[in-house]
């Protein structure tokens, strides 16, 4: 162990989990990682989503009701995915490791499995959108050779993850806003559709859509807070990092999709026919790495919370192959569906971590995240509130999981509104739950005799 701590950079990320995180991320550092997780092709290719499409795919909104409810979405996910960045800054500890805290050293193993189910197919799913939008910029290659390289790029990026951070922040931000901009000036010369042509009716559809996009991160914040020089720090750079740049980007692929009359399948055209739009694309297309970056990285350190003192180089090598080889084979397409299912659950968990950690047990001087941190089933039971009342509104589109919470909610005679979003309410249940656990059953809903004190 001693030699592989002088072999290691001290601004780098340990080896294992046995050492302490290095705190060397300022504010600048973490914006930059943010923003640029902000700016993805799905929210070009994916843009569609928040004009909340019908059953045939059809958008039901306006181009202007959709960004309306992008931008609302947007900055409460941002705001949760700052909830989840705290915590990992203060405790030090990657995501699943700062569970421990909450549910138990144990039970932590639950989310955790779920994270690396979700975190592989998201993994495998960006090399896939890499492979695909390099073959729309030049098709002379056989598509095995983009995601080959795109999966070398993602395991070397998540080999040095500090270094990659700083990376990101000198050189790749600055290329990604001089795409934007241009991108913006020549899409606003086109001549656009009415904007307002459409309803309002799905509006919380649509924010609940863009949501789950920032949501998405949130089970993985503290992977790279746990490095902040402050919580505060941490907080500001994810939430507003991330959402600036992620209404930047959606608003953008909305325009596009308005130049090609909402036909999802020829977004990236108005991109790749301006002048110059091949050249600044690739930059998205090179840069989209940090996506499947983020996703490797953390899968590695979330499999470090089952086998602590596992190697994360070992595991980034192991990691980086096998979604290249997933991406060579699969069609992700057909685990899409899945992928949101897992990701819902992560809403609701966020709720309880937020309540017990800022309002509960995380008041107290130390917040347990060893290997002996004992099972807190009350925690687990509103997660499990929180769970349910998420499928009750959006039971999503896995066919049988549908089916089942479609039944329940016509058994208990429950129509869900169209001002309901599943992901604001089911934060809200999973957080007042906790809190109400946490006060009947002392420190976080335990069962055990000492109660909190204020």
């Amino acid at each position: 162990m001693t030699s592989d701590v002088r072999e290691r950079p001290r601004d780098e990320v340990p080896y294992t989990l046995d050492e302490p995180a290095p705190k060397v991320l300022g504010f600048w550092d973490q914006g930059a990682f943010w923003a640029n997780l902000g700016v993805s092709l799905f929210a070009f290719s994916g843009a569609y989503t928040v004009l909340a499409p019908d059953a045939d795919g059809r958008p039901t909104m306006s181009i202007v009701a959709g960004i309306v409810a992008m931008a609302a979405g947007t900055v409460i996910g941002g705001l949760m995915l700052g909830l989840a960045a705290a915590p990992g800054a203060r405790t030090g500890q990657p995501a699943m490791v700062l569970l421990r805290g909450l549910f138990g050293a144990r039970l932590s193993y639950v989310p955790t499995v779920l994270n690396i189910a979700q975190l592989v197919g998201w993994g495998t799913f960006e090399l896939i959108v890499i492979a695909d939008a390099a073959r729309a910029l030049w098709d002379g290659v056989p598509r095995w050779s983009y995601v080959i390289a795109a999966g070398l790029v993602t395991t070397v990026l998540t080999v040095w993850p500090l270094g990659s951070v700083r990376l990101l922040r000198r050189y790749v931000t600055v290329a990604v806003l001089v795409a934007l901009v241009y991108f913006y000036v020549q899409l606003l010369r086109e001549p656009l559709p009415d904007l307002t042509d459409g309803s309002w009716g799905g509006f919380w559809l649509g924010a609940d859509a863009a949501l789950a996009v920032s949501i998405s991160w949130v089970p993985v914040a503290a992977d790279y807070t746990r490095h902040a020089r402050s919580a505060r720090g941490a907080f500001g750079a994810a939430a507003v990092g991330y959402s600036v740049t992620q209404i930047v980007a959606y608003v953008l692929g909305l325009l596009a999709l308005a130049i090609v009359a909402g036909d999802s399948t020829r977004v990236f055209d108005p991109f790749l026919h301006v002048t110059l739009g091949v050249v600044l694309f690739a930059v998205f297309v090179v840069r989209e790495a940090d996506q499947s970056f983020a996703n490797v990285y953390s899968t590695a350190v979330s499999i470090q919370n089952l086998v602590p003192r596992a190697d994360r180089r070992v595991l980034s090598v192991a990691l980086g192959a096998g979604v290249t080889v997933l991406a060579l084979l699969l069609d992700i397409g057909d685990y899409s569906g899945f992928l949101s299912l897992i990701g819902s659950v992560f809403v609701p968990m966020l709720g309880v971590l937020a309540a017990d950690f800022f309002l509960g047990r995380g008041r107290l001087p130390k917040w347990d995240s060893s290997r002996t941190a004992p099972s807190r089933w009350g925690m687990i039971a509103a997660w499990a509130v929180g769970i349910v009342a998420y499928q009750l509104v959006n039971p999503g589109a896995v066919g049988w999981w549908t089916r089942f919470w479609t039944g329940v909610r016509d058994a208990l005679l429950f129509t869900p509104q169209s001002w309901m979003s599943a992901s604001v309410l089911s934060f809200a249940v999973a957080a007042a739950a906790a809190l109400l656990i946490g006060r009947v059953g002392g420190t976080g809903g335990t069962g055990g005799v000492a109660k909190i004190t204020r």
